[in-house]
């Protein structure tokens, strides 16, 4: 099961992030920020207060996203 284990901001609504596997990309979450719990992080200051925590990245809201969903995206655009 791949995790991970690093996040970085990167700008807008992007992060950079490193896997378990030593993978690492760029991610643009944008797209994915539709529903109840996603629309707090359309806020930039919001957005940033993310943490790596539960073997992926989550917000203090509850939002996260599935490790293996932010892998897949994240080597399409390394």
């Amino acid at each position: 099961m791949i995790h991970v284990i690093d996040a970085r901001y990167v700008d807008g609504l992007a992060l950079r992030l490193r896997f378990s596997d030593g993978t690492e990309g760029e991610i643009d979450l944008r797209d994915e920020l539709v529903g109840e719990v996603f629309e707090p992080l359309r806020d930039p200051s919001f957005f940033k207060s993310f943490e790596v925590a539960l073997d992926t990245v989550t917000w203090p809201n509850g939002a996260d996203f599935a490790p293996e969903f932010l892998y897949d995206r994240a080597r399409v655009r390394a």
